[in-house]
């Protein structure tokens, strides 16, 4: 195929636009007749050719101002007008199309999820609805009727308020929405369907009442009370917080189960994955509550950051998902705690984003060139995007930073902007120059700082030497100093914090390394001190400070900062990890360092100090994790060596698991941060005495008792890592129990996708087959599929190449199905460069057979030419 691709600099204003569009829809899952009446305007007085976008529908017919227009070419993306001879710089433009929703796999436009209609539009759907101006810089207010059977679908929903409503002959009826904010064509929405509905209101602080409306599938409304909670919740923190308010009479959410993504914004009417709605203790883990809270607040704030100010084009995509990253992440810390917030934030980031870095799509959260903009929603864009903006937080303070939002919200609302736009606004609130700060936008690669230390014991001085150096990625070979902030802190051997002083004043914590090479002076420093370095991960970089196992369990042990302790372990696990992968691949013994095992055990002694914190140092980290600590990653290596980690921690504090497992004791079932922390200590006890004599009676038990999903869960996967005798019953009996419930059998499995079996592959082959599995739900792939390829690497790794065969099996038949779903489950595949010879070989044989194929599509095609090219 011949994919073109899109560059950022060759961006230009539209040569019209639309102003107004009504949309006529007569709903029908086999033929949807589509009429799109727009208000067409001229904006460049010398363009005679009118580009529509549009494709994957059957196209009835056009008019110009009511009469038929015949002036047109059409080819496979869309629709070019030629109106070289209409004199009139506004005009009414209409539109005829048909879909066919029901065989609509892709899920994108207008398609069927379980009985009901839904839509995605973003970033390019709409554009498989009706021919249209399909950019985010084409704003139009939107008036949408929707005529429909009433039995079927007693429920038609669509962007706005709404406005009029009516009975029709043949049993049908019709609702008329109307958008008063006018919006791109990927922010619109449309539903239909038989709902359960769990209504409520919010008050606004300046007293207007909002109407909130939550749909669920039937039988569901039961899982719907968090949901709502969470965005009552959102509303609030975003006006005490940032000051803004919600502006229409209604805000309607709607969970489906068919969904490429988590969620999606649009104004007024939120379609979800039904994953980041439903939930109740007996289906739901903690971990999906809070990642349904952070999910649910993340739209709503996308009303004044995507909504009511969207991006000028795609290359700015970051503008709206970087900043509202930022700001569900600041919502989850205000209103939980901010250092597990920061923790599992930073997990993510240095797993996830350092390897797309590293990977043949490495590039900066705001892209150059584009051929499929799907394949742009990555976590660069959004967890990465969200970096630059903590950064510039950091730099700034909250003052000045609540000042630069609400300049750039005056300046900027109701249009689309550019990254440009934002930051121009921060550095004129705060008077600060962000010149260099602005190369985070267009530098991709991961930042590595080099620090040395000196200390001069007759002066009292001690020196920092922080070198920066971003290697050279895919998308970009020559980099450029960037402006980095490095929070600090200085500790004696003691654990006591050392002020940091320069010719007497007290300096900030945040040092600005802007330079290839700089030198950062500290007086008044009695003794060599231990160096805390990026505290709260500062900025998104890699870090290369050469650490002594001492001073990291004083850090450990000793810092006020949770992060930094936290981070102490974390370096503490890479060690063990990297001396006994070398001693593996030398056939050595393998050796567990006493010192650390002590300190580890110290945190074990005092975990009532702070549960939380206890539970994710002691929580080892994955082989995903490790894989990332590593230059060649030796799969088979690094799960032998974690396996012997684990087993030798679980014996060595194997009483003092089992006497913090029975101390915890929790009647009901809470989502309050005090239980969710003692569930998370006595499930990590749990896990580590799953490898010890006591595993199997204690995980049956633990199962049996369980009265949450939490807790019955924690069971399952004991039992399944560590292979117990009670393993199979247990599945069976989970899968006996939830086999009618899509969203809990995906944990089953994906419980079923990582276990340690040889066999493994084997039996997720067998479970395509399963009745409760769906080829097209993209939740389903993703919790089996996905999870064997991206959580499984031991074996997905396997070197005799069965893994990528089975995965480019799997890619083969979505590429036809759901493209957009078959270029998320890729990545692992083309990440070849980090593996040995014979991996890489065979690797490459499996994206050149994808490559062959004839009708591949722009997802697929983009990832495997870079992968192939690199």
């Amino acid at each position: 195929m011949v994919a073109k691709a899109k560059y950022r600099k060759d961006y230009k204003t539209p040569d019209f636009t639309i102003t107004d569009i009504f949309l006529d829809f007569q709903l029908d899952p086999q033929r949807t007749l589509v009429t799109a009446k727009s208000l067409v305007k001229r904006l460049n007085p010398q363009a005679t050719q009118l580009r529509l976008d549009g494709h994957s529908f059957q196209f009835e017919q056009v008019q110009i101002n009511q009469q038929p227009f015949s002036q047109y070419q059409q080819d496979g993306e869309g629709l070019t007008l030629d109106l070289s001879e209409l004199a009139a710089d506004e005009f009414e433009l209409t539109i005829n199309t048909i879909l066919v929703p029901a065989e609509n796999t892709s899920l994108q436009g207008l398609y069927q999820s379980g009985e009901a209609l839904c839509t995605q539009c973003e970033a390019e759907g709409f554009r498989q609805i009706t021919y249209m101006l399909d950019r985010p810089d084409v704003l139009a207010r939107y008036t949408t009727r929707i005529v429909a059977d009433k039995t079927t679908y007693p429920y038609l929903l669509s962007n706005g308020n709404k406005v009029a409503c009516g009975e029709l002959a043949e049993g049908k009826h019709w609702v008329e929405w109307q958008d008063p904010f006018p919006k791109p064509s990927y922010l619109f929405a449309l539903v239909a369907g038989d709902f359960d509905l769990l209504q409520d209101h919010f008050v606004t602080r300046s007293g207007r009442q909002v109407t909130l409306e939550l749909f669920v599938d039937k039988g569901n409304l039961n899982r719907a009370d968090w949901a709502m909670a969470s965005l009552k919740k959102a509303m609030k923190w975003d006006e005490e917080r940032f000051g803004l308010e919600y502006d229409l009479d209604i805000y309607m959410i709607v969970a489906v189960d068919f969904f490429n993504m988590g969620a999606m914004e649009n104004k007024g009417l939120n379609i979800f994955n039904s994953k980041f709605v439903l939930a109740n203790p007996q289906t739901a883990t903690d971990e999906d509550y809070m990642g349904i809270e952070s999910v649910i607040a993340h739209e709503y704030f996308h009303n004044w950051t995507g909504n009511r100010i969207t991006c000028r084009d795609w290359f700015q995509l970051s503008l709206k998902e970087g900043l509202t990253v930022f700001r569900d992440q600041e919502f989850s810390s205000d209103t939980g705690s901010r250092a597990v917030n920061r923790i599992n934030n930073v997990r993510f980031l240095r797993t996830i984003q350092f390897a797309e870095d590293a990977s043949p799509m490495s590039h900066p959260i705001r892209p150059e060139k584009v051929i499929e903009m799907n394949n742009f929603y990555t976590v660069t864009v959004y967890e990465k995007g969200a970096e630059v903006i903590r950064m510039l937080h950091t730099l700034l303070g909250e003052q000045k930073f609540q000042a630069g939002m609400q300049l750039y919200i005056a300046q900027n609302d109701g249009k689309a902007a550019t990254c440009e736009d934002f930051v121009a606004a921060m550095e004129q609130a705060s008077g600060i120059d962000l010149s260099q700060f602005r190369r985070w936008y267009s530098q991709s690669g991961t930042p590595e700082l080099t620090v040395t230390d000196h200390y001069d014991a007759g002066k009292h001085c001690y020196q920092l030497t922080v070198v920066q150096h971003t290697p050279a990625t895919a998308d970009q070979m020559d980099k450029i100093n960037l402006h980095i902030p490095l929070k600090i802190a200085l500790y004696s051997e003691n654990g006591d914090k050392i002020s940091l002083q320069y010719e007497g004043r007290t300096l900030n914590d945040v040092l600005n390394v802007t330079q290839k090479e700089q030198v950062f002076e500290f007086h008044n420093v009695y003794q060599r001190p231990i160096p805390a370095l990026l505290c709260d991960f500062s900025a998104p970089v890699k870090l290369d400070y050469n650490y002594e196992v001492e001073q990291l369990v004083t850090l450990l042990q000793f810092a006020e900062n949770d992060f930094v302790r936290w981070d102490a372990a974390q370096m503490l696990w890479a060690k063990e990890l990297r001396e006994n992968l070398m001693r593996y691949q030398l056939e050595q013994s393998l050796q567990f360092s006493q010192s650390v095992l002590a300190a580890f055990g110290q945190v074990l002694v005092d975990y009532q100090q702070d549960i939380e914190l206890t539970t994710l140092i002691l929580t080892l980290p994955k082989e995903t994790e490790f894989a990332e600590k590593v230059k060649t990653i030796d799969p088979e290596g690094i799960a032998v060596v974690r396996d012997f980690m684990l087993h030798t921690l679980a014996q060595q504090f194997k009483q003092q698991w089992l006497k913090i497992y029975n101390q915890i004791k929790l009647e009901q079932y809470r989502v309050v941060p005090e239980d969710i922390a003692l569930r998370g200590l006595r499930n990590l006890c749990l896990s580590y005495l799953a490898f010890t004599e006591f595993g199997n009676s204690v995980v049956n038990q633990h199962y049996l008792y369980a009265n949450n999903m939490t807790d019955s869960l924690a069971a399952l996967n004991a039992a399944s890592k560590a292979g117990l005798a009670c393993r199979d019953n247990l599945l069976a009996d989970f899968e006996q129990k939830w086999q009618q419930d899509g969203l809990v059998m995906d944990k089953w499995f994906a419980l079923q996708a990582t276990r340690p079996d040889e066999n493994v592959l084997e039996i997720v082959q067998q479970l395509i087959s399963h009745p409760s599995f769906n080829f097209n739900n993209p939740n389903r792939l993703r919790a089996l599929v996905g999870s064997f390829v991206n959580q499984n690497p031991r074996h997905f790794h396997a070197i005799d190449g069965s893994g990528y065969r089975f995965l480019t099996d799997i890619l083969l038949k979505l590429n036809e199905t759901n493209p957009q779903v078959a270029a998320r489950l890729i990545e692992p595949l083309i990440r070849f460069n980090r593996y040995d010879e014979q991996r890489q070989t065979l690797m490459k044989r499996a994206l050149e057979r994808l490559s062959e194929v004839e009708n591949l599509s722009k997802d697929l095609f983009e990832k495997i030419e870079k992968a192939l090219q690199a």
